[in-house]
């Protein structure tokens, strides 16, 4: 058997990861207080994003210990199964190195790694497409080469209410924060190289709604063959806009509708929303 485990930036729940078969390891989030939250699993995202637009402090975020990995490797390992991990961007995080030390650690063989150079949506349309070739009846090293294939084909865009929640975390250079946080602009950011990268800049929320539809066909186009996410911090509502345009302007399947986490709305602030979606010119054996 092949056992599926990705973190919690990826943004999938307790729920839907027992319902999916997938182990999440949570990162973590400590409050200004010194509280330390285990990401999507000891606050709600909606109770954090309350929280977090009246701090006058940014929470950090925090890779998990590498005893969180060790043991569910030991157990992998007991049980005569292998290990597909998929992580957040090496980039952005410390997880994927922390996961590749706690293997090291126990010295097990049974383990392969996947940096989804990605996060949020991004990662979770990875991990779900890894369940969907492990189900197939794909090998360990089929699953992994497909999957680097398939990043390659991997968009994420997302449009940001207040840049200053990725600058103050270190996700953004501050002059390319100051750039887009004008008066009236929206940014839409991506994922490029790993790292989050401004992608444009629309006027108001309308504006920005365009700009990413836009960006979406400039980007290949949503495959019909894969699943797409679409992704909210505070409201369903947010990407009402995104789903009417998929089911009015493209031959893809209504986009799974997911609510961003902790960890990674920590640095998106409240108001982001997004998609991520595998292009058209992705094709898997």
């Amino acid at each position: 058997m092949i056992r599926i485990l990705t973190d919690s930036a990826s943004d999938i729940l307790p729920a839907e990861a027992q319902q999916l078969g997938v182990t999440v390891i949570p990162l973590n989030v400590t409050l200004e207080d010194g509280t330390v939250l285990r990401d999507g699993m000891d606050l709600t995202p909606g109770e954090y994003y309350a929280h977090l637009s009246s701090c006058r402090k940014l929470p950090t975020t925090s890779q998990p210990s590498p005893e969180l990995f060790r043991q569910f490797y030991l157990e992998a390992d007991a049980a005569g199964d292998e290990v597909l991990g998929i992580f957040i961007s090496h980039e952005l995080s410390g997880t994927f190195q922390c996961a590749n030390l706690a293997a090291d650690l126990v010295n097990v063989d049974n383990v392969r790694f996947v940096d989804s150079d990605n996060v949020c949506l991004g990662e979770a349309l990875l991990v779900r497409l890894a369940l969907h070739l492990r189900d197939a009846g794909k090998t360990l090293p089929e699953i992994a080469a497909a999957l680097e294939n398939a990043k390659e084909h991997l968009h994420l865009i997302a449009a940001i209410d207040d840049l200053k929640y990725l600058r103050k975390g270190g996700r953004l250079p501050a002059a390319v924060a100051v750039a887009g946080g004008m008066l009236g602009i929206k940014p839409l950011i991506t994922i490029k190289e790993g790292k989050v990268a401004l992608m444009g800049k629309a006027r108001g929320l309308p504006g920005a709604y365009v700009t990413l539809f836009k960006k979406m066909e400039e980007l290949g186009g949503v495959n019909p063959a894969f699943a797409s996410i679409a992704g909210y911090t505070v409201s369903p509502r947010e990407v009402q806009p995104l789903q009417t345009f998929l089911r009015e302007n493209t031959d893809a399947p209504a986009p799974l509708l997911r609510q961003i986490g902790c960890v990674i709305g920590t640095h998106a602030g409240p108001g982001a929303f997004g998609i991520a979606f595998f292009d058209k010119e992705l094709v898997l054996d």
